[in-house]
Formats: structure tokens, sequence, C-alpha cells
């Protein structure tokens, strides 16, 4: 019974020890988790010779789902942690001030994860269109291939190369104009 009771202290979430313990168990399961999210979705899009599933809307999902997890995984640890806890019990009373300063610091970050999600929900463009868009160049606008919605950005090709990187904030308030697609991006 000795035995036991000693074990069991290594996992004592008061101590520092148990605490590393804790975070080493938490983010070893948080990588697991993420990498099954990943597999997941990846056989989805293996799987669907249809098309019916957007390829961008998955890829989006399954970055949204592994942020999710991570914020879980973050909250679950802090809230095991007696020292966490009781920090962020003493914090609760400057909950509100701290986010209103983090609200508008992260205004701009935060602007172009709802607009990624609207972009995705609306699909105005799907993964192989040609779009012609206003980028900071000679021309005054640009010509690419949607390769990819991130969390933050859209992702085009130009047909010399070129990455055209464009905040998802950014790309739901321009017009842009839905191209033909070429020969060469495979219509």
């Amino acid at each position: 019974m000795g035995g036991a009771a000693t074990t069991f202290h290594y996992f004592d979430t008061r101590t520092w020890f148990g605490a590393v313990i804790l975070a080493a168990l938490l983010i070893g399961a948080a990588i697991l988790i993420s990498w099954l999210v990943r597999r997941a979705f990846t056989t989805l899009i293996a799987h669907d010779r249809s098309e019916r599933i957007d390829q961008i809307t998955i890829s989006f999902l399954s970055h949204l789902a592994i942020l999710i997890i991570w914020l879980l995984i973050g909250a679950l640890y802090a809230h095991l942690v007696p020292a966490l806890n009781r920090l962020s019990t003493a914090l609760l009373a400057g909950v509100g001030l701290m986010s209103v300063i983090v609200g508008f610091a992260a205004q701009t970050t935060l602007g172009n994860l709802v607009s990624g999600v609207s972009l995705v929900l609306y699909k105005p463009f799907r993964r192989g269109d040609r779009l012609q868009v206003v980028a900071p160049n000679k021309d005054q606008f640009d010509v690419g291939v949607v390769e990819d919605i991130t969390l933050g950005f859209t992702i085009l090709r130009t047909d010399d190369g070129r990455e055209i990187i464009i905040a998802n904030g950014t790309m739901a308030q321009q017009t842009m104009i839905k191209l033909p697609r070429s020969e060469k991006d495979g219509a």
C-alpha cells in the first residue's frame, strides 16, 4: 500500500514534478488526438471520389478542430493544476479589462478567422478556381489559382509560380473575378 501511495505522489499536481508530468501527458494526448483528426480528414478527402466534399472545407475544418483541441487541453491543464487554478481565480477580477485589451489586439486575427469561416461556408470560390484579385503590383490586379484557405489566409498560385497570400478578411471584402480555368489547371 505504501508503494502505491508513493507512485501516485509523482502524479500529484500540487507539486511541480506532478504538474510537469501532467503537462507531458496532456501534450502527448493532444499530439495523438491532433494526428488522429488529421488522419481522419485526410482519409475523408482520399475516399471522396465524387468531389462532393470540398477539400478546402475539410482542410479548414481540420485546422479549426486541431486549434480547439489544443485550447481545450490548455484549459484542462489550467483546471487540473491547483496553482494555475488559484491564479486564474485571482485574475478573474481583471478578466473584463483583459478581454477588451485582447479583443482590440486580436481584432484583425479574429476577423480573419471569422472571414475564413464565412468563405468556407458561403464558398464564393473553391480549390482550383482561377481568380483575379486586387494585388499590390504595377498592374493593380493579379490572377491566381486557389490552392488553400487556412484559418487566416487564402493562398493563390499565379501562372508564373508566385504565391499570393491574402488575409481572409481582405479576401472576404474585395471584389474578385472568377475566370475560366486554364488548360494547365486541369479543366
